[in-house]
């Protein structure tokens, strides 16, 4: 048994090596594409691609006003900002109509991917240099609203972007690069999400970037800034990207169109359209590539309590094991590359049944100090695994999740210099150290509560997350 741990324990921190090797690779190689990359021009062009910002809203009123604004200031010399609001029950709405001087008109709303909810009404703004429009609809889930934006967009490509999310003002100018360069290959391109708790937020933009002072803020920022300098960007050099995040990601409307739009009946809606791509590109035999942009930034509002937490992480894996369960007979398929081949068989070994084992490990390795301890009492005897080569396992574990999180701090802070101040990144460092004391063994725990969660099948919804609204830090 304790040889089984310390085996899987190698395999995956090799394959966070080599995503790491990757990683690091391909942002060294991006760095010196875009020192001539030239965005002021990309600013003025009149050929650029349109793109439709597309935010599904519910109960978004804390935060829907920054989160619009932001949008509406973005540079970006063709795009439109439809918020899809689905059945909200608070005064999101109102709170548009008031704060954008909307006047409610009919609009044609296409039947390209099926709806659920039907639509309610369509607004439109008398100000402003780009069009906004709202809809309104019944509640059909964030799937469904997403899948009315893209009935409604109007341009050649579509962002998907969370009602609690604000864009750098560059992010389109920088995650649409890839389409221009490779205008035929390219389908799908995600961003760099990052935590907004403890930020300065100014008339809908991140003004200056601080680590939050609650701990539970604190260590999701080097998670998460672990999860896409290293994971997103590496699987990204492979060719291997599964996982376009909801909160900020690009697509080809055309092939939006192709595979029907969002699936409503999965909650992973996000990924698993990835997942559809790649097997539409497959089943097809047709070229393709979903990539990772390092430079865009997308700002979130992170939970900072444990029950808010727990049901986010339950239902992100949740969706995960859905994912792979429904798209099972894509595994170890060669006509659909890399992704069949290697990535999700990676994601079946080590992000599904990941918590399991470390759970297990965790329970394995207080069952051996306890042993241990009896053995050398004289209690009884045993024939285990060397104590000191599971100390080093459990420590080795610890000090590589440290190192990989300083990895991805260091080439961020390197390249665009988030942090100004050398108090927030000992902050930083400090919480890459407390994730792994309590709240990594929680977040294996909610994870593998979502796994049995999709097993069971139980009934899901929006998730509602508790918002404390983007203001001056927290």
């Amino acid at each position: 048994m304790g040889w089984f741990f310390i085996s899987y324990s190698l395999l995956i921190n090799t394959s966070f090596l080599a995503l790491t090797v990757l990683a690091v690779v391909d942002f060294v190689n991006y760095r010196r594409r875009i020192q001539f990359a030239a965005y002021d021009e990309s600013f003025g062009e009149p050929l650029a691609r349109g793109i439709s910002v597309l935010m599904p809203a519910y109960n978004e009123s804390e935060t829907i006003i920054g989160s619009v604004q932001a949008m509406m200031a973005m540079r970006y010399p063709d795009f439109e900002v439809v918020v899809i609001d689905d059945g909200s029950k608070d005064d999101t709405v109102a709170k548009l109509i008031e704060a954008f001087d909307l006047v409610r008109l009919p609009m044609v709303v296409d039947d390209l991917v099926p709806i659920v909810g039907e639509v309610t009404g369509t607004w439109l703004s008398r100000r402003g240099s780009h069009s906004l429009v709202l809809v309104t609809k019944e509640n059909g889930g964030k799937a469904d609203a997403l899948n009315t934006g893209i009935n409604l967009a109007r341009k050649e490509l579509v962002c998907m972007v969370d009602a609690d999310s604000i864009l750098d003002p560059d992010s389109l100018l920088h995650v649409s690069r890839p389409f221009a360069d490779e205008p035929t290959e390219v389908v799908a391109a995600g961003g760099v999400v990052r935590v907004a708790n403890g930020s300065t937020i100014s008339q809908g933009r991140v003004t200056n970037v601080r680590m939050p002072r609650r701990w539970l803020a604190r260590v999701q920022v080097v998670e998460y800034l672990r999860a896409f300098m290293i994971g997103r960007a590496g699987w990204s050099a492979t060719g291997g990207l599964l996982i376009i995040s909801g909160a900020f990601g690009l697509f080809r409307k055309d092939v939006l169109v192709e595979v029907g739009g969002m699936a409503t009946d999965c909650i992973g809606e996000d990924a698993e359209l990835v997942v559809r791509i790649y097997r539409w590109m497959g089943d097809g035999d047709r070229a393709g590539k979903v990539v990772f942009v390092s430079e865009p930034v997308a700002w979130t509002e992170a939970p900072e309590d444990r029950a808010t937490l727990r049901k986010q992480r339950r239902r992100w894996h949740r969706g995960l094991a859905e994912i792979l369960t429904r798209h099972r007979d894509m595994l170890f398929r060669r006509r659909y590359g890399f992704v069949g081949l290697v990535t999700m068989p990676w994601f079946v070994v080590f992000e599904l049944l990941a918590p399991f084992l470390e759970i297990f490990g965790l329970v394995y390795f207080f069952v051996v100090l306890v042993l241990l301890g009896l053995e050398d009492l004289g209690f009884l005897s045993t024939d285990l695994v060397d104590p000191t080569l599971v100390v080093l396992l459990f420590s080795a574990s610890i000090l590589y999740s440290f190192l990989l999180t300083m990895v991805a701090l260091l080439a961020e802070e390197m390249s665009y210099r988030r942090y100004r101040g050398v108090g927030d990144l000992l902050r930083a460092i400090r919480a890459a150290v407390e994730e792994n004391f309590g709240y990594r063994q929680l977040n294996a725990w909610w994870r593998m509560g979502g796994a049995v969660e999709a097993v069971r099948r139980s009934q899901h919804d929006w998730g509602e997350m508790k918002r404390r609204g983007f203001g001056d830090g927290a």
